[in-house]
This record gives structure tokens, C-alpha cells and sequence, in this order.
């Protein structure tokens, strides 16, 4: 019998993100769970496309923002694909989609350039609600808007548009906070 657990990475990725007090302990889930996925699938780093795959997976409020299940369920198949070999050609290479300036800083090595932009995009969301935890929805939104991430070429294949699901995160926010 053949061992299908792909090698590990020559240094694991670290799990900073995961466990700053800025994100909603179910962000910080989902993080951890984006960590896993790129360990598992033996990716360099960890990109928005672990980020989307893992808040489609964890977060019932993101898959409510999706308003409906044929797209979601696109959009999951192509991530499923991915993580299993198939599909899209991402793997092995580094995301950068040009939103912030490739500084190698130790503390943030194992997350591509625009996962990084996504969580401090997802960071300013929350604070500009007056919020001190970013949550799934900040997150989701911020990947939503930055056109050349992963997160969104996978979107565009399932049939979403990425404006459109920002402007639907902020109608699942407003929503959310009228019931809080």
C-alpha cells in the first residue's frame, strides 16, 4: 500500500495569525484550518484560496452570503479539485496578486502577499464598524475585493462575481447586527 500523505514542507507554517486577539475565535478557526490545508496539499504558502476553501467550510455566515446552494456548490468543487491535485494550477507556486509589497518578515512567512492584504483587509473592515475582532464576513469581503487573488479566480469559475458577493457580505452584516 502507497503512502498518499504528500511530504512535508522543509519548515512547517507558522501559526502567528491564528492566534492574534484581533480575529473572532471562529476566524481564528478558520485560519488554523487554511494552515492545515496548505500543510496537507504541500503548498509553499498559504494563499486566499486555502482562506476561501476554509471559510466556505467553517463559517455559516459566508455560505449565507452566497445566497443559495448551485454556486456555492461550484465554487467548493473547484476548491475540492485543488486540494486533491486537479484542476487549477496553482500549486507549489507563490500568490501575489500585487495588493502589498513582498516583504519577507519572519513573523508572517507561510502566508502569501495577499492572504496577508485579505486578513488586514478584513482587520480595517472591523474597525471601521467600530469592531474589535475581524470575523468570517470582514474576511470574506476582503478577499471578494482584491481582483487578482486566487480566492476570486476560483469565484469567477463558479459563477460569482466577486463585486457582487462583496456588496452581499455587506447586506449579511447589516442583517447580522440588526439581530445582535
Amino acid at each position: 500500500m502507497q503512502n498518499r500523505t504528500p511530504p512535508m514542507p522543509d519548515q512547517p507554517v507558522p501559526n502567528h495569525a491564528e492566534n492574534d486577539a484581533r480575529f473572532t475565535v471562529e476566524l481564528a478557526a478558520v485560519l488554523n484550518g487554511a494552515r492545515r490545508r496548505a500543510l496537507r496539499d504541500g503548498d509553499r504558502q498559504i494563499d486566499t484560496a486555502h482562506l476561501l476553501h476554509s471559510l466556505i467550510e467553517t463559517d455559516p455566515e459566508v455560505r449565507e452570503a452566497f445566497d443559495g446552494g448551485p454556486q456555492l456548490a461550484k465554487v467548493l468543487g473547484y476548491l475540492v479539485q485543488r486540494s486533491i491535485g486537479y484542476g487549477l494550477r496553482w500549486q507549489g507556486s507563490v500568490e501575489d496578486s500585487g495588493s502589498i509589497p513582498v516583504v519577507r518578515d519572519p513573523a508572517v512567512d507561510g502566508w502569501s502577499p495577499s492572504a496577508l492584504a485579505a486578513m488586514e483587509g478584513a482587520l480595517y473592515r472591523a474597525a471601521s464598524r467600530g469592531e474589535a475582532r475581524a470575523s468570517g464576513l470582514d474576511l470574506l469581503a476582503a478577499l471578494a475585493t482584491d481582483i487578482e487573488c486566487r480566492a476570486v479566480e476560483v469565484l469567477a469559475r463558479g459563477g460569482v462575481d466577486a463585486r457582487w458577493l462583496a456588496d452581499r457580505v455587506v447586506v449579511v452584516t447589516a442583517k447580522a447586527a440588526r439581530h445582535a
